[in-house]
């Protein structure tokens, strides 16, 4: 590749670092520049809603690299500057200040954004989203008021935050729609066990709710209330109900998006010259036969290697199980693989399910399509090794503690 190439990244996350990363370690020469509309340096998100948000982790620890090393790698890191359009035929990008960047290819690691709510009084202050440090240092404050924190939404990021609520001594609430968090990802059964985790450390669980609008005195949300008619009494709001992608440049640029941008096995575009990677990138994974978009780290730290080398115009495919972990509480939990609710016929578990020490699978058929630990360190590997065979197991030999999970 020739040292006079300019290599464009729009995204200031971990995707856009670790793409610059490989970039370099692969030998390209030419430039490289990172387009962030944050005013920080690239940082992890996971932190946001886990120690960055219990006060145990610094804003310095979640730095993807140290300053200068943007500076020792030649690379031009353009921080608070958003990328406004993309001219492909030109192979530009229109920055909001109104300079224009030439590329020879492109990245696209524009992540994603929190989905709002729209009920009524929304625009009341104490009502909170989380996704960027700012947003986690709001919330920090208030939890830090001990007062009574409503979370609406039980997925990942609102049981974490409910966990640091309760461990800042917050009275807590959680409303969900659905009859059990997280059910739409690991289905009944293992729900539960998240379901109970919370109960068992005093958060109010309601389940099945749906909200109706927000209750305000002096611009200031006071009660979060049901459409049955109940109202919670609540201090500050936390909302996390879902993210979306952000394919609004892509999509004006006339590139393919569905839920994402769509690309291939290499990370490439419908446009041979933009690659996409991190939340935004909707690929296709060969291991699953399938697209899929996955919304957690592993994926940003991943795949940013992949698209690099199809950037240098190497080959290289993204085949990944999907993968993401969480800790809440004293609850340490890994998941690896895919299973769809609906396409799995078993779901069994190895250890103890009631001291939330066990590994949990889902099968179909025989064949593990995913596994999840909690508690249970150092088995992804092995899991991993179980579902990529593609063979059927004994599912009673699964179970048994007595016979070594490499052994199954």
């Amino acid at each position: 590749m020739s040292t006079t190439a300019e290599f464009v990244i729009i995204g200031g996350g971990l995707t856009a670092a670790k793409a610059a990363q490989a970039l370099r370690a692969e030998g390209f020469e030419g430039r490289v520049t990172i387009v962030g509309e944050e005013g920080h340096q690239p940082y992890l998100r996971p932190p946001l809603s886990k120690e960055y948000l219990q006060g145990k982790a610094t804003l310095d620890s979640l730095f993807v690299h140290k300053a200068d090393w943007y500076r020792d790698q030649q690379v031009d890191l353009r921080l608070g500057s958003a990328a406004t359009s993309i001219q492909r035929a030109a192979h530009t990008v229109t920055l909001s200040g109104g300079s224009e960047l030439h590329y020879d290819k492109l990245l696209l690691a524009t992540g994603s954004r929190p989905r709002r709510l729209t009920v009524p009084g929304t625009d009341l202050s104490g009502i909170h989203y989380l996704r960027r440090v700012e947003d986690s240092d709001g919330i920090r404050e208030a939890f830090a008021q001990g007062g009574r924190v409503t979370i609406i939404g039980a997925g990942w990021i609102g049981l974490e935050t409910a966990a640091a609520a309760r461990e800042a001594g917050c009275d807590v609430t959680v409303v969900e729609t659905a009859s059990l968090p997280l059910v739409k990802v690991l289905g009944s059964e293992a729900a539960q066990v998240f379901a109970d985790l919370h109960v068992q450390n005093g958060v109010d669980l309601r389940v099945g709710a749906h909200l109706g609008h927000f209750a305000g005195e002096a611009g200031r949300v006071t009660g979060a209330c049901l459409e049955d008619g109940s109202e919670i009494p609540t201090d500050a709001v936390v909302v996390g109900v879902g993210i979306d992608p952000n394919v609004s440049l892509a999509e004006a640029a006339g590139i393919d998006v569905h839920d994402g941008v769509l690309v291939d096995e290499h990370l490439r575009s419908s446009d041979p010259d933009v690659f996409a990677a991190g939340d935004v990138a909707n690929a296709y994974n060969p291991s699953l036969g399938r697209r899929i978009r996955v919304e957690h780290w592993a994926n940003a730290l991943h795949q940013p290697a992949v698209a690099a080398l199809g950037m240098m115009g190497r080959q290289a495919q993204y085949d990944r199980l999907p993968y993401f972990y969480s800790d809440q509480y004293d609850v340490a939990m890994e998941y690896i693989g895919f299973a769809e609710p609906g396409h799995y016929d078993q779901v069994v578990f190895r250890g103890d399910v009631p001291g939330r020490q066990f590994i949990a699978f889902w099968l179909v058929e025989g064949r593990i399509l995913a596994g999840m630990n909690l508690n249970t360190p150092d088995v992804v590997d092995t899991i991993t090794s179980l579902i990529t065979s593609g063979r059927a197991v004994d599912a009673a030999r699964l179970v048994d503690p007595l016979v070594r999970l490499g052994d199954v």
